[in-house]
This record gives C-alpha cells, structure tokens and sequence, in this order.
C-alpha cells in the first residue's frame, strides 16, 4: 500500500471535477433542473485583502460540507463565490504604494481565488464577480435610480466626521480618540448634505419579519430587534423661563417626579440659538463637535454639560425649576433631542449629576424599601418596585405610574403617547473615490436629476489622484463636469460613492442570475431566494444583515423579488485562534518563526525565549495568523478542512494547534489504510447476505452512522458527525473476521459519509475500493432502519428512589431477568443488606424500582 500523497491526490481530483464541470449550477430555466428541490448554499463573501486565512477556511468549509451534502441528496444546489472589493484598504494602497486601487483588488483577487480552490471547494465559479467590476456597480446604479423614483431615497444634512488636515471625511473607525487616523488632526463634526435610504420607513416590517426568521440564532435576533429599538414612551412639553416649549421624548415618565435637569444635544436648535449670544457654550459645543459621529463614541466619552441659564417648570408643580444643560450625550437623531434627567434611575444620569452636583431622588424602590432611606449611592437602580417620593403616583407599579402620567399631560394638552424608533435613516453616501458612483447629477436650474438609463453606468474615472487633498473626484473636474440629463445645460456628477454595505445587501440576489441585463432576473431569483442556509460570523449580526434585509423588502415592494426575507437559514460560525508570542522588546512574533521546547516558545532565529500570551483571533496584528497554503502543503486541505469541522462545536471558537493538526493527518491516514487494503474484501456491487454475529454487528455500526451523520449535517453539528465517523472507524478496524461483503459495504459507507468534509481523500479512496463513478457524483447513503435499531436496553435501577445503577438486557426481555440482573448489582446488594426487598417494579425497557 502506497503512503496517502495528498498533494498529489488534491490536484488531480480538483481537475477532475473541474473538467466535468459538476458543481456549475444550471440555469434556473433548464431542464436539467427537473422537479428536485433547490438549496441555496452562502458563505458571506471576502473582502480581496491579498491572502485567505483560516478564518476564512473554516467558514468555506463549512458551506462546502452543506453544498456537497446536498448535492449527494439529489438537491439542486447554488453555491456561488463572489469578491466584496470597494473600500477603505484599496485606497490605502493607492495613496501609500502608489499603485491603481483597480490594480492592486484584482491582483488581491487572483491570489485569493487561487488559495480557495487549493481548498478543494464546490464553488459555481461561472457566477463569480466583483462589486468593482463595472457591470456589477452598473446595475446597483440601476436600483438606487429605481429606489430613488420610488421615494425610498432622498437626500438632507447629516454630521459627518471631518479632517481639516486631510480635508476630508472619515469613517467611524478612523477617529481614534478624536483625532484622524492618518494626519491625527482633532477631528470635527460637520453637516454636508447627503443620500439616505429610508429604512425607517421599513422599522415595523423588519421587527415583525424577525418573528418568522426560526432557523436564525435567537442572539441574532435579539442583536438586531435592539439596533432597531421600537420603544413606547410620552413625548411632552417643558414651558421654560424664556416662555418657549420645549419637547422631549421619554420611556420612562413614571419616573417624572425624579427628574433633577434637562439636558438639550449640542445640535439641538435651541442649543445653537442659545450659542449665538454665549461665546462659552459655542465653544463647549464645538468641543462636542470634535468627538466621532458614531454612538458608541459619544456613549464612551466623558458625560460632560454647560449650564445654559434656563429653568423648566415641572409639568407636574410651576414653582419646581429643572436646569436646562446641554450635554455631550444627548443625541439629536433620537426622540427629540431633549431630554429630562432622572439620576436614581440611569447610570448616565446618575453619572452626570454627581458630577455636576445635582439632585438625586428615588422614586422606584424595590419591595420591601423604605422610600425614605433607600439610597442609590453611585449604581443606579434599575430593577422592579413600586413608585415613591412621587405625590399622586406612590405604591404604584412602574407600569401603572406611566400610564397615569401619560393619561394626565394628554389630559393637558402637553403630552403625546409615541412610539420612536432607535434606528435611523441609512446614510449610504461617502465621500471616498474607490466606490459605486451615485448616479445623480446636481444642475443649477432643475436641482437635482437622476442619470437616465441609457447613459448608465457612470463609471470612475480610470485613473485616481490620491494625492490630492479631499475627495479625488471631487477634484477630477474632467470626470465631475457634465450635462444636465432634463436641460442639456452644465451640471455636476455627484461626486459621493455608496457605502460598501450597499453592495454586499444585494449580491446574493444578483448570484442567482449574474449576467441579467437588469438587475435582478425575477424568474432566477424566484426561483432560488431565499438562501437555505447563509453562514458568516457574529460581527455582520445587525448592520450587514439588517440592511441586506432592507434592500430584499425594499425590491420585494417594487416588485423584484417574490420573497420578503433574504436568508431562511444563519448560521454564525466561531472563530479560530491561535497562541500569541512576544519578544522582550513587546513587538509581536509570528508563528512561523517559533519552536516550541518544553512548553517553552523559542524564536528560531536567535533562540530567544519568547513570553506565550493567550490564544487569540488569528490577526495581523498580532501576527498569529497561520498561512492555509503552509498546513495544505505539509498535510493537505482535507486536513484543515477535518480539523475545523472536529471537537468544537461550530458556533464556538476554535484553537488551531500543531497537534492537532497532525492528529487530523493521522485520521485520514487511517482512513486511506481502511480503503486501500482490499485484502478480504468482497468485489463491488456483492450483494451482503452474511448473517454471523460480527458481521451484523458491523452493518449495524455502518447504518447507525448513516443516520447519526446525516441528522448530525441536517441540524450543522458538524463535530457530532466527525465523532460518528472516528467511531464507524473504530468498528471497521476492529471487525477484521466479518464478512467481506460487509466489510466493503462498512468502508464504502464511511467513505460516503466522510465525502462533504473530505472531498479528496474520497474520491481516492473511491477509486482505491474499485469504482469509476465519482463520489462527487454519487447519492448519499440511506440507512436501513432495521439496522439501527438496538437489540439491547440500558436501564435504570433505583432502591427507594435513589438511582444505585443500571443494566443492559435484551430490548423486551423476560421481567424477570431483569429483576434478578437488578438484585445482583453491588450497589442494591449493599443497601437491602440480605434482606428481601418488599416489591420489585420492572418497568419494560426503561427502569427497574425496588422498594426495600
């Protein structure tokens, strides 16, 4: 027997099936489809960053196991591959290398490609493109001019992070501590006017839709029902000491007699009219200005406010005033962008008024406190009770306080039950020259016009001047300059790209037909939307989800697509680690340039022992990132791909280890030494008629893991069914004096089941047991029943209720028997001390009660 050469193996069956074309998806109007039922199969496609990591080979192997389990299953499958190519890293590499970020993705891209097919993946590659390329970006023109005719487009000033060095707008992710990444100039906070999608417009919709999304992880769920933040509340009126009205929104206005201020966002109009005549609060609020636009920025930063001067009546006692402050947290995209303080009850508040000094008074307790003690200190209490130190509504229960609160100032004329919403219109505009061009144009006389559909795609300019400040195609007066499309007169391009989110909302649609003339072929998309099962990791849960989820409703409205939801199937696989290292200087060492000795990291170059840190993420970073072409060309693919699919269950993390790796290796060894001995085998297609103990006990094994397997597959629990396959192997190596028709059926069986996770070592194997069908082209097993059912039962024994054993008896055996297996365990022995025992229950096939 030859030694498994996996090298030699993988290559040959990668051209093999590529020869054949097997996993080319026909066209959803061919016959070859026939009336076989469809599986849509995605792995949330690469950014083109140069290299594959084993992130992302355990991602792909996880679709790729889907895909060809499937396929066996006589499903028509899609399984497409496709390159999320605009953004930020491009353009790096354009200002920092000189190079065309048009050159330097599609170069990314062939690299890239080249690693996964070394992966030996079941991938469509006909249907493969990239959002850069022209004729994708095309047609997303096409749908943003059909979303902006159909109003769910329109265009208003927004804050923007801006960069007075680099005179240009930054991302969220490039402030780092309010300062530009690249100039590390104090970033401001800016308005420019600019395109939004109206997925408000969609909020109740995509809360309902999330309700009937059962095969999507329930923390996903959640993750985006939060981003999205439906809330009841009361919106009301304060009369302040100037005499102006002033609207806030709130959730909680049971907690009104708490209220110690009222703090306005630093954008709120009343704030900036206010600045006008208060040189101090101007530059408090252009201090504000230089924190980031997103969220979480201004949640981390420092609570910080400026007395305005003005008082607010308590809607509930004129004589009782409430500073109006404004401060740094209040948001003006939210509510109303006022809103009254109550510290007792928010750990924002609360936060905010021990700083500045300001009253803090419970009025929720918990039950059982006295109102009149109970004392938050510095932790907000936020659990049940009832209300106190609040006139009419003490010893009311929360609920009950904010419906009396609301059914009076309604009563007033004052207040408004609403619902508001924490999610906001999506800004889609960015200003940025390596993107989709929005196809609009501004003109002078008929203000702003879509580029009509003959004159599409407005296509970026073939050569981009980084060097430029600002927006290169801004500065691009060649490219900007036009005609209006409605006057013939001059006119501006807009000079904004899309947000990249816009191109991965939409490219799971445009997988399904990837050559239409329009954007979306309805027919093919009909036909294979929504996708099965859609896999990628935790971090795309709201944002890259719930807008791909907006788009599919937005084309389901317009009549594009016939389903509402892109994804009936998630899945979030875990991510893989691997130990960190660092030198005595702190600089981060690769572990390609470590030994280990004794638990000890040596770096081989100059035998310095290294410091091991914990098992991370793999990232550049921190330079633990373990190349996939290095393990392929020790071990081969079919190893990383058994090892990611092995031990951990796929939604947690896993930790990639040389040794286990190498134990990987040794299984699929194994498994090539099973196959490839044909000494006592039966020829193939022999029928198996042995009826022996050994032999029996074997197809048993064989048929049980066809079922384990394929239920395991069913439900992704990807490490169950590598663990039914090391056992079938154990069978299989310990039945040597079976049958040897039973033999092969076992081998054969194990061979099929191992096909999705090991796609090359089967067909090998395959070919090894006698048969020139490909098993890439052969059905999947199905198991006998009478196979899987056991002849044996394990059951319980208990004395007086208390478990003291078990035992294994003939499935409906003699009582009896049991009875006696029962009495003769040590543990009964012990406790009826020579006594007869008082009653003796069998209950058949599950319990034996013995009462002593």
């Amino acid at each position: 027997m030859a030694r498994y050469n996996a090298k030699e193996a993988e290559e040959r069956w990668q051209m093999e099936w590529d020869a054949r074309a097997l996993f080319k998806t026909p066209e959803h109007d061919s016959s070859k489809l026939g009336d076989a039922p469809k599986c849509y199969v995605l792995e949330m496609f690469p950014y083109p960053s140069g290299r594959i990591h084993m992130g992302h080979t355990r991602n792909y192997t996880m679709g790729d196991v889907i895909a060809r389990f499937r396929r066996a299953q006589g499903f028509n499958v899609l399984h497409p591959m496709g390159w999320d190519a605009f953004g930020l890293p491009a353009e790096n590499a354009a200002r920092d290398k000189g190079v065309s970020p048009r050159d330097w993705t599609y170069e990314n891209i062939a690299h890239m490609r080249d690693q996964l097919k070394m992966m030996g993946l079941s991938i469509d590659w006909s249907r493969e493109f990239a959002t850069c390329d022209v004729d994708y970006y095309h047609q997303q023109q096409k749908l943003f001019v059909e979303f902006y005719k159909a109003g769910f487009v329109h265009r208003q000033e927004a804050d923007v992070n801006w960069d007075p060095v680099d005179m240009t707008v930054l991302a969220n992710e490039q402030v780092i501590d309010g300062r530009g990444w690249r100039s590390g100039a104090l970033v401001e906070r800016r308005k420019l006017s600019q395109w939004f999608f109206r997925i408000t417009q969609f909020a109740d919709e995509l809360l309902a839709g999330l309700d009937t999304l059962d095969r999507w992880p329930e923390k996903v769920r959640l993750m985006q029902k939060n981003w999205i933040g439906r809330s009841e509340g009361l919106r009301f009126q304060f009369t302040l000491s100037n005499t102006q009205k002033l609207d806030v929104f709130t959730t909680r206005p049971d907690t009104l007699f708490g209220a110690s201020f009222v703090a306005l966002s630093p954008e709120h109009p009343l704030s900036l009219e206010l600045a006008k005549r208060d040189e101090k609060l101007a530059a408090f609020i252009e201090e504000c200005r230089h924190v980031g636009t997103a969220e979480a920025d201004i949640e981390k930063a420092e609570k910080k406010g400026y007395d305005t001067g003005l008082t607010a009546a308590h809607p509930f006692d004129a004589d009782w005033k409430l500073p109006v402050m404004v401060a740094n947290f209040v948001l003006m995209g939210y509510g109303t962008g006022a809103i009254f303080g109550c510290p007792a009850h928010d750990q924002r508040d609360l936060d905010f008024a021990r700083k500045y000094d300001l009253p803090v008074t419970a009025v929720v307790v918990p039950e059982g406190a006295d109102p009149k003690t109970f004392d938050v200190g510095n932790e907000a209490y936020t659990g049940p009770g009832r209300l106190a130190n609040s006139r009419f509504l003490d010893g009311m229960s929360v609920e009950e306080g904010k419906a009396e609160v609301a059914a009076r100032l309604e009563s007033d004329g004052i207040g408004q039950r609403t619902v508001n919403y924490r999610l906001r219109d999506w800004l889609v505009s960015r200003q940025r020259p390596w993107g989709c061009p929005i196809p609009m144009v501004h003109c002078a006389k008929c203000g702003v016009v879509p580029v009509p559909e003959d004159q599409l795609p407005v296509k970026l300019p073939e050569t981009i001047n980084f060097k430029v400040k600002g927006n290169p195609l801004d500065a691009d007066t060649a490219w900007k300059n036009t005609t209006c499309p409605s006057c013939g007169g001059e006119a501006v391009r807009d000079t904004d790209t899309l947000d990249t989110f816009v191109d991965s909302s939409w490219y799971f649609t445009r997988f399904t037909a990837p050559k239409a003339a329009d954007p979306v072929d309805k027919a093919a998309a009909n036909y294979w939307l929504p996708v099965d099962q859609y896999i990628g990791g935790i971090e795309h849960a709201i944002l890259h989800l719930l807008y791909a989820r907006y788009i599919t409703r937005a084309m389901h409205k317009l009549g594009m697509v016939s389903v509402p939801e892109p994804f009936a199937g998630l899945f979030t696989q875990g991510m893989v680690c691997h130990e960190t290292y660092k030198d005595s200087k702190g600089d981060w060492v690769s572990p390609d340039e470590v030994t280990k000795d004794g638990g000890k990291a040596i770096r081989i170059s100059d035998k310095a022992e290294l410091t091991i840190g914990p098992s991370e993420k793999m990232s550049k970073s921190k330079k633990n990132v373990i190349a996939p072409e290095t393990i392929i060309a020790d071990y081969g693919a079919d190893t990383i791909r058994w090892f990611m699919l092995s031990d951990t269950p796929p939604e947690r993390d896993i930790e990639w280890t040389d040794a286990g790796a190498e134990g990987c290796w040794r299984f699929v060894n194994r498994v090539w030494r099973l196959a490839s001995e044909s000494e006592g085998l039966a020829p193939a297609g022999t029928p198996v008629t042995a009826t022996d103990d050994a032999s029996l006990e074997l197809r048993r094994a064989a048929h049980k893991a066809i079922a384990a397997v394929t239920e395991n597959l069913d439900s992704l629990r990807f490490n169950s069914a590598v663990a039914q396959l090391y056992a079938l192997a154990n069978a299989i190596g310990g039945a040597e004096k079976c049958d040897g028709a039973a033999r092969r059926e076992a081998i054969e069986t194990m061979v099929l089941l191992c096909a999705p996770m090991m796609p090359h070592l089967a067909e090998e194997c395959w070919r090894a047991l006698g048969h020139e069908k490909l098993v890439a082209e052969t059905a999947w097993p199905r198991h006998d029943p009478a196979l899987t059912q056991s002849d044996s039962v394990t059951m319980a024994v208990q004395v007086n209720g208390k478990r003291r054993g078990e035992i294994t008896m003939p499935k409906n055996g003699d009582p009896k028997a049991a009875e006696a297996a029962a009495l003769a365990l040590e543990g009964v022995v012990r406790v009826l001390e020579g006594k007869a025992p008082k009653k003796v229950i069998v209950v058949p096939n599950r319990i034996v009660n013995i009462v002593a």
